[in-house]
């Protein structure tokens, strides 16, 4: 049964006549498709090089698409209040919010397994939770404490899951993306028993996360090299949200078009504001690397709604009007909420319901992170090295650290 009860209308009619260039770049979800609780959602052309693409057509299922919903309505309100406990100086130092992004993170957890590979920048709060962790323990690391997913130690930009093969959470600007390739070499030569050369096929790929400000960094270039010299399980995913701290990509990129300038590598140009093309996309290449043909290349078109970190004020370099805009015409989470609700899977009340035990749990999480106890002190030596730590590990001062010191007390 075919359902479209005038979407594709609306949807035209917010588009046409904006003065907003960037929301005009990729149009919304069209149409959807309804069997019980099973459903196909019809997603927006995607612009291809040296590739035919994806099906425009991704298949769901009412259990996914009410999951998803929750997902992406947690991980905003996951920022928003990583947003407020920063102004109210209850999280210090580097935080970088990635709310207007969710998109991007749920989309390709949904496109892949846990048995494959992520890796990304230091905008890792969202990854952490859609990889398996919980809102208070990714709060409670924001904050410092003892109940926090690295126990206080790694803060916001150095979060990491092993268990689901979440690598982090990165803290210098495109350092990740080798560590990417070395991840997906990792996953070549386990399911080979050795290093296959050629194409031979793998069993999980590695999601190399960068954003356009990454985009021009020298050791991007040599990994893809690398990696398609050895025809590695990786793809490469460039966060494209427009702004590389305060510089805009026309300024800082001779080539803006990320999908395909990294020769010969296949890329896609996708709606990185729209869950289900995000999701269409990566199981595309996924399939594609998973074959061994080598590395992929994804253009997520996105935006982010906060500025670059918490110091920056994010409207000096581009208008409040832009931003609202965006908000308006692409926000992925009204998009969510109305391919869900096109679906039948959820009324409007049911939405609501949802979004209000959403925050009613991240609530919780805020609570339960302001009152857990700061690390012990001993907590600095724990977790330096792999195995037992050594007898001594130096204080900062020279003396005085973990353990007993011999020669300091001679």
């Amino acid at each position: 049964m075919l359902a479209n009860r005038g979407l594709a209308s609306a949807l035209k009619k917010n588009l046409v006549g904006s003065k907003n260039a960037i929301s005009l770049q990729l149009a919304r979800s069209m149409a959807v498709k309804v069997n019980g609780d099973k459903g196909q959602v019809e997603i927006s052309p995607v612009q291809c090089y040296k590739t035919d693409g994806p099906s425009l057509w991704v298949d769901t299922t009412k259990e996914e698409a009410v999951q998803a919903l929750r997902d992406i309505t947690t991980m905003r309100r996951l920022e928003i209040s990583a947003d407020l406990m920063y102004k109210s100086q209850i999280i210090k130092g580097f935080c970088h919010l990635y709310d207007g992004q969710e998109a991007v993170a749920l989309g390709m957890n949904l496109g892949s397994t846990k048995d494959d590979h992520i890796v990304t920048s230091y905008r890792d709060h969202c990854f952490q939770y859609i990889r398996g962790d919980s809102v208070k323990r990714i709060l409670a690391e924001l904050t410092g404490r003892s109940t926090g997913s690295t126990k206080g130690k790694g803060g916001s930009m150095h979060m990491y899951y092993p268990k689901n093969n979440f690598w982090g959470g990165n803290g210098i600007v495109g350092a990740q993306v080798p560590l990417g390739a070395g991840l997906a070499l990792a996953a070549k030569y386990h399911a080979n028993k050795g290093m296959a050369r050629g194409e031979v096929s793998s069993k999980a790929v590695s999601f190399t996360l960068y954003g356009d400000g990454a985009a021009n960094q020298g050791q991007v270039f040599e990994a893809m090299n690398m990696a398609y010299l050895w025809k590695l399980p990786c793809i490469f995913v460039i966060e494209n949200n427009k702004y590389g701290m305060g510089t805009s990509t026309s300024k800082a990129s001779s080539n803006e078009e990320f999908y395909r300038r990294y020769d010969p590598l296949p890329g896609i140009k996708v709606d990185g504001m729209d869950v289900f093309s995000v999701k269409q996309c990566c199981k595309f290449a996924r399939d594609y690397c998973l074959s061994g043909k080598g590395p992929f290349v994804l253009e997520m078109n996105t935006y982010r709604y906060h500025g670059h970190s918490m110091s920056d004020p994010g409207l000096t370099y581009r208008s409040r009007e832009e931003v609202s805009g965006i908000r308006k015409e692409r926000d992925p989470i009204d998009r969510l909420k109305r391919i869900v609700t096109e679906l039948g899977f959820m009324t409007d009340a049911e939405i609501k319901d949802l979004e209000k035990k959403v925050r009613a749990e991240v609530d919780e999480a805020v609570e339960f992170a302001k009152t857990s106890p700061e690390p012990e002190l001993k907590e600095l030596y724990t977790e330096v090295f792999a195995k037992e730590p050594l007898p001594y590990i130096r204080g900062t001062d020279g003396i005085y650290g973990h353990g007993v010191c011999e020669w300091a007390r001679k």
